[in-house]
């Protein structure tokens, strides 16, 4: 079982699991397992669960593969080249102190969070809050499930503590981010967290062949080799846990690739009805339409 996913049923959210095209939910001693934190834990392993009847994915209410966080998505800032440049020039980069090429390249990992109030699943809508934003973005980006807690993780041992991997959209209000020059008020409203469709156990993702793509309205924005970013997964673990304790079911995503919004003259933001797809296999395609 490595493609984890959570729909809603008559009787609440169930985890299942992915398996050609269908879903089939999963319990434990006869009990519904209702979200993923304890197969994350490994207090559930494969033995332990008993497969339900399949049902299609085409058709099924997808819920964010995680239903709740020990604390806030971390998130990482400008972790791509050719996104680190298109953001600094762009003007919207109240946090930047130069704008050439050779000084826009981050020596270290930009960290921020997102609120887990935010998170939202395959399909739900995104509040454009237009009385906060007139200039909405999207960011596809990898996001890595901590499965095996620490601190001070070192980084020949990082990706042993990855339980898998999940696409995260960091939907983002650039007119706030620049005004606020931070970034959690601009990236952390209600719905700015789209989450899935699935969680994909790690050893099923070659990092080394992984490809970020998001589609805004069927048209290609962004495409990147996640070979490309800055900062690896094991340095990100690495950095984030120094002296401070990672735990199973934390959510770390990655950063996304040049192709957003700001990096197109004149901005191309989003607007009510836009439809946004980002892929990333094998995990899949998470869409979400703008409210």
């Amino acid at each position: 079982m490595t493609a984890w996913c959570r729909m809603l049923r008559d009787d609440g959210s169930v985890v299942a699991t992915r398996q050609n095209g269908a879903l089939r939910p999963v319990s434990a001693a006869g009990q519904p397992v209702r979200d993923l934190h304890p197969i994350i834990r490994g207090e559930l392993l494969d033995a332990d669960l008993e497969l339900q009847a399949p049902v299609p994915v085409a058709g099924a209410e997808l819920l964010a593969p995680i239903g709740s966080f020990p604390r806030n998505i971390f998130c990482i800032g400008k972790n791509y080249r050719a996104h680190a440049l298109e953001f600094t020039t762009s003007g919207f980069d109240a946090s930047a102190g130069a704008a050439t090429p050779t000084d826009v390249i981050p020596t270290a990992p930009i960290v921020f969070s997102k609120p887990f109030t935010s998170v939202i699943g395959p399909g739900d809508l995104i509040e454009p809050h237009p009385h906060l934003t007139s200039k909405l973005d999207y960011e596809a980006e990898l996001a890595v499930v901590i499965g095996r807690g620490g601190r001070d993780i070192a980084l020949a041992d990082a990706l042993d503590h990855v339980f898998g991997y999940t696409i995260v959209n960091d939907v983002t209000a650039r007119d706030r981010q620049q005004h606020h020059r931070q970034w959690l008020l601009g990236k952390g409203m209600d719905t700015f967290c789209p989450m899935g469709p699935a969680v994909v156990t790690a050893d099923e993702v070659d990092l080394a062949n992984t490809v970020v793509e998001c589609r805004v309205n069927g048209e290609l924005r962004q495409k990147a080799s996640v070979a490309d970013l800055i900062f690896d997964v094991p340095t990100l673990i690495r950095d984030l846990s120094a002296g401070m304790t990672l735990v199973p079911g934390d959510v770390i995503a990655t950063g996304t690739p040049a192709g957003v919004g700001i990096g197109f003259d004149p901005p191309r933001f989003l607007r009510s009805g836009d439809e946004v797809s980002a892929t990333i296999e094998p995990i899949g395609t998470l869409t979400n339409r703008i409210g």
